[in-house]
């Protein structure tokens, strides 16, 4: 007699969960009492498995929303990063950030190296397996977000725009330093920092090092504050790798004075 009764529990607390989910108090509260009262509680599985296709469909759909809000690279996902051309250590840390849990820590990544090493697409990657798993992602050129910044404050709107920027679980910055920053785009860039600051994830690309990065914020204090809110929780991932475009050039170069031999 127990033994048949877990699965009608188990069912009923299912329909209960996926009524909380759907915001939905009054049927959690109601649904199984009254399918039991009125002699339906054979009807129970069949009701559950309408309501977990509801929920697959509610995921596909906050998944699409997320991932148009992303503005994440359509071709730069997890499937067609070349990972073997990555070393061991970065492969692995790759991996365990793709499962996520860093972002529930506000945790920072930062990927380094020179163009065309690929940690554009390789944080890109990660951004695109968290909107999978229906987290909230934005990736934005640095030069766009800082002139956007700076638009914001001169209509008093930054506080407003940091406020939406929060609502993303990671927030990637895409080529910090590839442009020279004055002191107000220094300001703008360094609030935003700080606003994240032990409570959301960045993830930041450069072709600069952190002695460089004076090129970033105007000036040495500002630098060394920076850098010390941002690597205090953060993963650093360098690429050390020969350049993807390089490569890519040079093989059909190869490819065609091959051609023109033959």
């Amino acid at each position: 007699m127990i033994a048949d009764m877990h699965p009608s529990i188990a069912v009923g607390d299912r329909i209960r969960q996926l009524c909380r989910e759907f915001k939905l108090p009054t049927l959690a509260a109601e649904t199984v009492t009254r399918f039991d009262e009125a002699g339906h509680a054979d009807a129970l599985p069949t009701l559950v498995e309408v309501m977990e296709q509801e929920a697959e469909d509610r995921r596909i759909r906050r998944v699409d929303r997320l991932r148009r809000a992303s503005k994440l690279p359509a071709g730069k996902t997890w499937d067609t990063f070349e990972h073997e051309r990555t070393p061991i250590k970065l492969r692995q840390q790759l991996n365990r950030l793709v499962e996520g849990d860093f972002v529930d820590r506000g945790v920072n990544v930062l990927a380094f190296g020179m163009p065309g090493t690929g940690k554009t697409h390789a944080v890109c990657a990660i951004g695109h397996r968290l909107v999978e798993s229906s987290r909230s992602v934005l990736f934005i050129p640095a030069y766009r977000l800082v002139q956007d910044m700076l638009a914001a404050k001169r209509d008093l709107e930054l506080p407003r725009m940091l406020r939406k920027l929060d609502n993303f679980d990671l927030l990637i910055i895409d080529d910090l330093g590839y442009l020279p920053q004055g002191a107000e785009e220094s300001e703008v860039l360094f609030t935003l920092i700080a606003e994240r600051y032990e409570r959301r994830s960045l993830g930041i690309t450069s072709n600069l090092v952190f002695s460089e990065w004076e090129k970033v914020f105007d000036n040495p204090m500002a630098t060394a504050a920076a850098i010390d809110r941002i690597v205090h929780h953060s993963v650093i991932l360098e690429f050390d790798v020969p350049s993807y475009r390089t490569g890519a050039a040079q093989s059909s170069r190869t490819e065609q004075e091959s051609d023109r031999q033959e």
